[in-house]
Order: structure tokens, then C-alpha cells, then sequence
């Protein structure tokens, strides 16, 4: 890996030498091409512009080596290059120059290996489909994978003039997106479940149907007397909580499911995007930049949508059909 960050380290030296003073304008085509605001095509129609004809090349080496560097390197098994044999010595017999002879003989060194070992693994495409091009998180979908990361750090890296992104602050990057993540959808769940704290901060046991009921005396006391990690007393030494019994455990949940109400809270709708509109418009700390704020909450602003007038009734008319043709009757 050492032997990457080396090598990118110097084909960026070679372009930065290259480009001279328009070095920015070369970061800032990088980063548009790595947004998918320019194509491949432009972006070397403006690195050739900012090259001269002779240093073309360098813009090749450098992209190379981002490649080489974020690409997965598939390890070879361990030892296959390093086989060491010794030859049997008779004893008692002098040393003296052996004379090899140009037909060796491999009987007793040749070690088979699977050829398919440090072979990468064989994904088949489809007949006809054209070749999958890069494709953001907001079009798959999907976490941003380690190396994509790492690529749009090292854009970044570069434009504030850092030479190169280690190993801990990727890790670091991406522990960080998980974390946001989690709290994002924290805070959407929180908003339309039911749920508990432990230790007054912790929430949990989101989306339980056992609900106090407030007109009930032992209701609360009921709700809140069922704790899984009891908070430790002063006059008592520190140590593992208590075990509950799976009798007392049973009873407590008995009288629980009878201090809660009979009815059940209806079913609700999939998260849409009213409910992320309203979860960070409530919870703010969720995002405590304003940059990222306004950016998120206008992106969510232009993707709301509900079913207009003529939908919903061009809606029930394709149930109402597919009604008859089952032989059913909708209201």
C-alpha cells in the first residue's frame, strides 16, 4: 500500500510541475468530473488545454495511479513466492563445485498451486448491456464504498494542497458516515414510534405496541418500573445488575399488557418524505451544519410530491377493475 501512496504521491508532483499555476483549475475539473458534472471526454479536453503537448502524459500517469490506488488488491496466498528447497547432503563426503547439468530434474521441488487462486473473481455481464459507468450514491442507492471515499477525499485533500489521504482518516470517514446515518434515521423512526429511554438519554424499544394508559392510576408506575439496566445505588457495591427471573419477568409483563390501553395504534404508511422533512425540521442537531442543512432541506423540498385529485381517482378505477376481472367488490 506504501508502495501506491508513493507512486501517486509522484505522478502528482509530475502534474502539479506540469500544469504550474493552473494547477486549481485542474482540481476544480477533477472534482466536476468526479460529481458527474462533466464528462470523461471534457474533462481531457481541459487537462490537454491546461498541458502542453509534451506533458500529456502526466495527466494519464496521475489518473492511473488514483486508480491503482483505490482499486482492491487481491492478496496472493501467503508463502508462494518465497519456496525454499535444500538439497540432502551425504556425510562425510568433501563439498566441492557441483557441475549442473542443463537438465534439471524438479521431481522433488515442484509444488502444484491453483492457478485460479490469485485469479480476481469472474462476474459475467449481460447479453447486449453496455458497460456500467460510475454511478453516484444518490443513483444506487447504497453507502459509498470504501474507495469512493477514499477517491473524493483525495480530491479534496488536494485542492487544500495535502500531499496524500491515510489509511485511519478513510476509516475514520466512513465510521462517520454510518454514524450520521444512524442518527438521521433515528430521529425519522422517533418521530413516528413510540419509544423508551434508558438512563434518560439512550432511546429504545422503538415501535412497542404496549402503551401506558393515562387513565389508569398504576398505569405510568407500571411502564416505568419495568428497567433493563437499573441505575447502580450509591450504598451498594459495583457490580453486574440483578437477574430477573422468568417468573417475575413474566408477571411484570402481565401487568404491563394490563395497564396498557386495548386498542392498538394503526398501521402506518412507509417512511416517505414528509416524515424526513419534519424529523430534521425538529430535530436540528441532527445536522449541525447550516451549509449541509439548507442544501438537504432544499434537495427534500424539490422531491415532495403527493397524488393529485385525478390520481387518486384514476387509482380506483384501476382497483374497481381489477376487482370484476377476480370476481371481488370495492367500495
Amino acid at each position: 500500500m506504501a508502495a501506491h501512496a508513493s507512486e501517486l504521491e509522484i505522478a502528482k508532483k509530475h502534474l502539479t510541475d506540469a500544469i504550474g499555476d493552473n494547477v486549481k483549475h485542474y482540481w476544480a475539473n477533477l472534482k466536476l468530473w468526479f460529481k458527474q458534472k462533466i464528462s470523461k471526454e471534457e474533462f481531457d479536453v481541459e487537462a490537454r488545454r491546461l498541458l502542453a503537448q509534451d506533458n500529456v502524459h502526466v495527466h494519464n500517469d496521475f489518473l492511473l495511479a488514483i486508480l491503482t490506488r483505490c482499486q482492491i488488491i487481491v492478496s496472493t496466498p501467503d508463502g508462494a513466492g518465497s519456496l525454499q528447497w535444500t538439497v540432502p547432503t551425504k556425510p562425510g563426503k568433501p563439498k566441492g563445485k557441483k557441475k549442473f547439468s542443463s537438465r534439471q530434474k524438479f521431481d522433488h521441488r515442484f509444488q502444484p498451486q491453483n492457478p485460479l487462486c490469485a485469479a480476481q473473481p469472474f462476474i459475467p455481464r449481460e447479453v447486449g448491456g453496455e458497460e456500467e459507468e460510475l454511478r453516484l450514491s444518490a443513483h444506487t442507492l447504497l453507502l459509498p464504498t470504501r474507495g469512493q471515499l477514499e477517491a473524493r477525499m483525495m480530491v479534496t485533500a488536494f485542492e487544500l494542497g495535502l500531499d496524500n489521504v491515510t489509511d485511519d482518516a478513510v476509516s475514520s470517514m466512513v465510521h462517520a458516515v454510518e454514524h450520521h446515518l444512524k442518527d438521521v434515521l433515528t430521529a425519522v423512526v422517533s418521530r413516528r414510534k413510540a419509544y423508551r429511554l434508558r438512563d434518560g438519554h439512550f432511546p429504545y424499544a422503538f415501535g412497542s405496541d404496549v402503551t401506558p394508559q393515562p387513565y389508569l392510576k398504576n398505569s405510568l408506575a407500571a411502564y416505568h418500573s419495568i428497567s433493563e439496566c437499573p441505575p447502580s445505588s450509591a450504598s451498594l457495591p459495583a457490580g453486574p445488575p440483578p437477574q430477573v427471573s422468568p417468573d417475575e419477568a413474566e408477571q411484570q409483563a402481565a401487568l404491563l399488557l394490563a395497564c396498557s390501553g386495548d386498542s392498538l395504534p394503526a398501521p402506518l404508511p412507509p417512511i416517505c418524505m414528509f416524515d424526513l422533512l419534519e424529523a430534521l425540521q425538529v430535530h436540528r442537531g441532527v445536522m449541525p451544519s447550516h451549509t449541509m442543512y439548507a442544501l438537504n432541506m432544499e434537495r427534500i423540498l424539490a422531491r415532495l410530491w403527493h397524488p393529485s385529485h385525478e390520481e387518486l381517482e384514476q387509482d380506483h378505477v384501476h382497483r374497481q377493475r381489477l376487482a370484476r376481472h377476480d370476481g371481488l367488490l370495492v367500495s
